[in-house]
């Protein structure tokens, strides 16, 4: 990653954010098309209560509204609070419940609003950036801009109509992020936990957490273990046995002692070289060196499926945390070239907020499942232990996506 793209303010930095931003404006109106959903829903069974039928339709009320809640905690990484009661007056009575209500209503409206005043932008970039391609292929009256304040009727107007485009394109770069913020500041203020959900939720994640470190150290360590045992000491033994064998032939056989100590020697780099690859495993010398990106770069050289890097970062983060995100990416491209049968994959890294996002999509044949025993739950492991989040969509057929978020702390 050069220095320019390190700059907050620099060009690819801008759009990459307004892309990032876009992208989390259409999922967001996914969830803003189900509150509207859930809205109406909530309204007819309020209706068919007045009219006394409507009793047996609350439970459900009350858990399709929990449901569409919790996908947008799920988005934006809020922790979910208990399960709602299936009474209307307890799900009333909950603090969290009340302010999904409001939440539903502020989402559904202006959630909404701001996903398709963002999508409204994209399409009037692309319709007025390309106007010079088409415009003389339609009829006189069609030859508009996107806002169609005026008719096109020659080359100038068409290139007029193009700056247009590329002044819109200006204008959706800068506010982008700041529609992907709006529209996410009433899910975090709103579908937050009580304070004393949150703590003992915490508790419980960290406990969860803390012994999934345990688990996994003590996985590392045996597998250091066992490389160090079934590898390297055992080329050394081999070491060993070929010097005393030289040693003994060397007063009658010289010849015979020299193949010998060719044989010593080679088994001695091969247990060398075998040191270095555990030694590498424990924490790669191109991330102390250089950075993740690059260090993820090397990865990918080495990938039997072609893998590519897209890699957003603003500076270093914390050493444990590159070592995890490092990890994670090795594991899972080792489990692409094994199993799925991809012919392509893809690592992304953003810094979302306080966390580093990894992303690592694939097109082979999907299917993925932590119970296939794949490195998988490994993975999972790895990134719990650090207190981070793990997801993965694996549909059969392809794609696959595993998405790793890490808190780095900055």
């Amino acid at each position: 990653m050069s220095t320019e793209d390190a700059r907050p303010w620099h060009p690819v930095v801008r759009a990459r954010a307004a892309l990032d931003a876009l992208e989390r404006l259409v999922v967001g109106m996914g969830t803003a098309v189900l509150a509207v959903a859930a809205s109406l829903w909530l309204l007819g069974t309020a209706a068919l209560c007045v009219a006394g039928v409507g009793i047996l339709l609350v439970p459900t009320a009350l858990r399709l509204v929990r449901t569409v809640a919790d996908r947008e905690r799920t988005r934006l990484e809020v922790l979910r609070p208990p399960p709602v009661p299936r009474k209307l007056r307890a799900a009333l009575a909950q603090p969290s419940f009340r302010r999904e209500l409001g939440w539903l209503v502020c989402h559904g409206t202006l959630g909404l609003l701001l996903s398709l005043t963002a999508l409204t932008l994209a399409v009037d970039v692309m319709h007025d950036a390309s106007f010079p391609a088409w415009w003389w292929f339609v009829s006189p009256g069609d030859a508009t801009p996107a806002q169609g304040f005026f008719t096109a009727t020659d080359w100038g107007d068409a290139v007029l109509v193009c700056l247009f485009g590329l002044a819109t394109l200006v204008v959706s770069v800068l506010v982008m992020p700041l529609l992907a913020r709006c529209q996410a500041w009433p899910g975090l203020r709103l579908l937050a936990p009580d304070r004393g959900t949150d703590l003992a939720l915490r508790v419980a994640e960290l406990t969860a957490t803390r012994a999934a470190a345990l688990d996994a150290h003590a996985v590392e360590l045996r597998r250091i273990e066992r490389s160090l045992h079934d590898g390297t000491q055992n080329r050394l033994v081999a070491v060993n046995v070929l010097l005393g064998a030289a040693k003994r032939a060397l007063a009658r056989d010289p010849a015979a002692a020299e193949e010998i100590l060719g044989r010593a020697q080679d088994a001695g780099e091969q247990a060398l070289a075998e040191l270095r690859g555990v030694v590498r495993s424990i924490l790669p010398p191109v991330l102390t060196e250089r950075s993740l990106p690059d260090a993820l770069s090397a990865l990918a050289a080495d990938c039997p499926v072609t893998c590519r890097i897209d890699a957003d970062l603003p500076g270093r983060s914390a050493v444990s945390v590159e070592v995890t995100a490092y990890f994670v990416v090795a594991e899972a491209l080792t489990n692409v070239a094994k199993h799925s049968g991809a012919k392509a994959a893809t690592v992304r890294l953003r810094h979302d907020r306080d966390r580093v996002r990894v992303e690592i999509t694939d097109d082979g044949r999907g299917g993925a499942d932590e119970e296939t025993g794949s490195g998988l739950t490994g993975i999972r492991r790895r990134v719990e232990a650090h207190d981070g989040t793990f997801a993965l969509a694996s549909p059969a057929g392809g794609p696959t996506t595993l998405v790793v978020s890490l808190p780095c702390g900055s």
